[in-house]
């Protein structure tokens, strides 16, 4: 062979064999992951168990085990072939009150993610790239809508279950332990969602950490587990749930999209709250009641709240 024809055969062969990974064609979620994510919609009598574990810190001493209940209904507020948002809504039966509780958004295959840094600080970060192929990024947000946490990790379907598990990731202080501790400031934590024929279950695995400004552990005090137990139910009238939310559903888009454009910026999100949230919670839930009530809430108030609570990270 000659050189010139070397030259032309290698050529032809580098050609062939480097077809780049990011010209494949985007990948299609299956049916039996979406359909796993929407099992989660529906009405539910819950149970949230926490029970500490294993100790870390010399002299620690384990607090008493959680338990708390309620009854709680999941709308599909989003539902696109690569992303679902659900949002949940407590009940109390007694009064009828109604509680937007947290909210979850699941996105098939997410190049990026927003990660809790630091001091009430969320930034953007990239996903794990061998979580990315077949891979769901599920983002929790609180009840205000501002950002908790997100993880990234596939759907397994086998024996009659279907699980997500999510990779390790950081999540600021639960709303359980916002008033009662002061020795830990951050959870690193692995979610697991699992499809069940009753309803479904959210386990955690969490270590309870100290942090220093940039984020660096510099103490582990306990590990712990969690176990969310949703039991569907008919027993139970959620009528006044479906209505706070067929009422004021408008409002809360227009609070979730400049979360969004706020999330998706390169410098990240920072709270000038205190870790309870309830700088924000309030004006927002009092914006939302006189939605509900029939009055009306404009952008420039919407957008006042957001000016005096969220800016963006000091450095």
């Amino acid at each position: 062979m000659t050189p010139q024809a070397t030259a032309l055969a290698l050529a032809a062969l580098l050609a062939s064999t480097a077809a780049p990974a990011a010209t494949r064609t985007p990948a299609t979620p299956s049916e039996a992951d979406r359909s796993a994510i929407l099992g989660m919609q529906g009405e539910y009598t819950v149970r949230f168990l926490f029970d500490e574990t294993v100790v870390l810190a010399p002299g620690y001493t384990r607090k008493e085990p959680k338990r708390s209940g309620g009854d709680e209904v999941v709308i599909v507020v989003e539902d696109t072939p690569t992303k679902i948002v659900l949002q949940h809504l407590l009940l109390d039966v007694k009064s009828g009150h109604v509680i937007k509780h947290w909210r979850q958004d699941w996105t098939f295959e997410a190049p990026t993610r927003w990660e809790f840094a630091s001091d009430q600080t969320w930034r953007q970060r990239t996903v794990p790239a061998e979580l990315v192929q077949g891979g769901w990024t599920q983002c929790v947000f609180e009840v205000s809508d501002a950002p908790r946490y997100c993880g990234s990790g596939r759907w397994v379907h086998e024996n009659g279950a279907s699980t997500w598990t999510s990779d390790a990731g950081w999540r600021p202080l639960p709303r359980r332990e916002y008033t009662t501790r002061e020795d830990y400031n951050a959870l690193a934590a692995v979610n697991r969602h699992t499809i069940v024929p009753s309803g479904w279950t959210h386990e955690q695995d969490n270590r309870k950490d100290v942090r220093d400004a940039v984020g660096a552990v510099t103490s582990s005090i306990v590990r712990e587990t969690g176990f969310n137990d949703y039991v569907k139910t008919d027993a139970i009238d959620f009528t006044p749930a479906y209505g706070y939310w067929k009422a004021t559903q408008d409002y809360w888009a227009r609070v979730r999209a400049r979360w969004d454009a706020r999330l998706s910026a390169p410098d990240g999100v920072h709270l000038k709250t205190k870790v309870d949230g309830m700088a924000l919670i309030v004006p927002f839930f009092e914006q939302a009641q006189t939605v509900q009530d029939g009055g009306s809430v404009s952008d420039a108030q919407i957008d006042a709240v957001f000016a005096e609570w969220v800016d963006t990270p000091r450095d």
